[in-house]
């Protein structure tokens, strides 16, 4: 793949725009550092296939439920499954906002980046489905 310069992407945005939105990746070189635009669903599809993206688990627990994704700090509770699951949607959003602001310079947080990506790029709807297993 041919990387084009920030100067050369800015004059030709809507054919970068356009070439992504076709599914071919574009990319971007600014300063030594490399960047990729592409379709945000193919984007999204990957990061849902990755066995990097850990799966969260579900359980039952005495009167409630608890929801929460190993090997990462995010977890919730709630009387019922829905619930669980809707603050469990609320803790990944917390998490995401927390490792951009500052957790991903942590070594114990950095690689959660494809989980940051995918809650980025998710709705809660999406969120609530990939909880409950695809429902």
């Amino acid at each position: 793949m041919a990387f084009l310069s920030y100067t050369d992407t800015r004059n030709r945005l809507k054919e970068v725009l356009d070439t992504a939105d076709r599914g071919v990746p574009v990319g971007v070189e600014r300063h030594g550092r490399r960047a990729v635009v592409m379709d945000m669903a193919l984007l999204y599809e990957l990061l849902a296939a990755s066995p990097r993206l850990r799966r969260p688990e579900a359980i039952a627990e005495g009167d409630g439920w608890s929801v929460f994704l190993p090997g990462t700090p995010v977890a919730a509770d709630g009387a019922d499954l829905d619930e669980a699951t809707e603050e469990f949607v609320v803790a990944l959003r917390e998490y995401a906002e927390d490792w951009v602001e500052r957790l991903r310079l942590a070594p114990n947080h950095a690689q959660h980046w494809p989980l940051v990506h995918f809650v980025s790029l998710s709705s809660d709807a999406d969120l609530t489905g990939w909880v409950r297993g695809g429902e």
